[in-house]
């Protein structure tokens, strides 16, 4: 055989054997893409997003919309073509497997929780909300989640209401660990608490819960690799009592970053007038219950899914503004917001039409 045709015969078949290994080996890479966006003001699969009872609403218009993300099953492996055609698209981002399921996390694992965290940030969401309208809002420190094989287990649950540890009041829910942590790995430490039933029933009956109980539970070692805290195996919440009924009604969504636009559409429907002036305004962003925004993973595919659906404004949370402005979609102006009040500012500018001071983000 010639020497050249033996040449391209082995280019040849090189070329294919690095194919065939970039399509069958897989690589430990995950793909992020631009998900569904929803109007909060709106309504999702034949319903309304947000059902508010027991309030008056008000009319709204223009739009407020929240944004997600599409990511990869925690047990899809991507082979080495589709990474390399992730890296190059620009409207989709390969990251490393670990980010999304640190830890060998299952798909269901990272479902729970992100179901979780997306109860919790509707529930800060209200608190937020309400909050800015001065409505109040009664709030106490619960037992969140109870430690499977932990000292705890067995002794609190999940819902029970923290009174006190030790005979001192708790007020917010990093009260608990404090008050746990002044002890030693072995000391008994004694919490006060209204069980779970007591105070659904109390919450059903319209009352003030009655029956408290005291549980001397025994700390143990932290799994910290260094300093090894007294710890009972519970992590502290918040739980609140609304003045009337508010419903968020949207499936197959995860994670807290809905957070602020979940606070908006709640306080644009509770009040007169329009918040968004008719415009579209789509956003992201985490929101505690003081209405601090927060930052969130993704932002980038958030703006170009937002973009497509048609959106002028994008609430952007202040941590996200350097990277979202890197590569902002055209027709897209990306507002800066570090608080409920800010994203409120910016609506009211919005809706006079004074779009000239509106904080925008600024790449780094």
């Amino acid at each position: 055989m010639p020497r050249r045709t033996a040449t391209m015969l082995a280019s040849t078949l090189m070329l294919i054997a690095l194919l065939c290994a970039g399509v069958f080996i897989p690589v430990p890479y995950s793909e992020m893409s631009p998900g569904p966006t929803v109007n909060t003001l709106g309504d999702h699969d034949g319903e309304p997003v947000l059902h508010i009872k027991g309030r008056k609403t008000y009319p709204t218009d223009g739009h407020l919309n929240m944004t997600t993300v599409r990511v990869t099953s925690a047990d899809y492996r991507m082979n080495l073509v589709e990474a390399i055609y992730g890296w190059l698209a620009h409207d989709n981002k390969v990251v490393p497997h670990d980010t999304l399921y640190p830890d060998g996390k299952t798909e269901e694992e990272s479902t729970q929780e992100n179901a979780e965290e997306f109860s919790q940030s509707q529930e800060s969401a209200k608190v937020a909300a309400l909050k800015a309208l001065d409505v109040p809002v009664k709030s106490w420190v619960i037992v969140a989640s109870v430690v499977k094989g932990s000292p705890a287990e067995g002794k609190l649950h999940a819902g029970d209401v923290i009174k006190s540890v030790d005979g001192s009041a708790v007020r917010k829910p990093a009260d608990v660990a404090e008050l746990v942590t002044e002890h030693k790995p072995g000391d008994d430490v004694e919490f006060t608490i209204v069980p779970a039933k007591e105070q659904a029933a109390a919450e059903k009956e319209n009352r003030t819960p009655t029956r408290t109980e005291k549980v001397t539970i025994t700390t143990t070692a932290s799994d910290d690799a260094g300093n090894k805290r007294a710890v009972v195996g519970i992590a502290a919440g918040t739980d609140h009592t609304f003045p009337f009924s508010i419903d968020i009604k949207l499936a197959d969504v995860g994670g807290p970053s809905a957070g602020l636009m979940f606070a908006l559409g709640i306080y644009d429907k509770l009040t007169p007038g329009s918040l968004t002036g008719g415009a579209f305004v789509a956003g992201t962003g985490t929101i505690d219950d003081a209405g601090k925004v927060g930052p969130i993973g993704g932002i980038e595919m958030k703006t170009v899914g937002a973009r497509a659906k048609g959106a002028q404004y994008f609430l952007t949370p202040a941590d996200n503004c350097a990277a979202a402005a890197e590569d902002t979609p055209k027709g897209l102006t990306l507002i800066k917001v570090d608080t409920i009040d800010d994203a409120l500012a910016a609506m009211k500018d919005l809706g006079s039409g004074d779009t000239a001071d509106l904080p925008k983000c600024k790449a780094s």
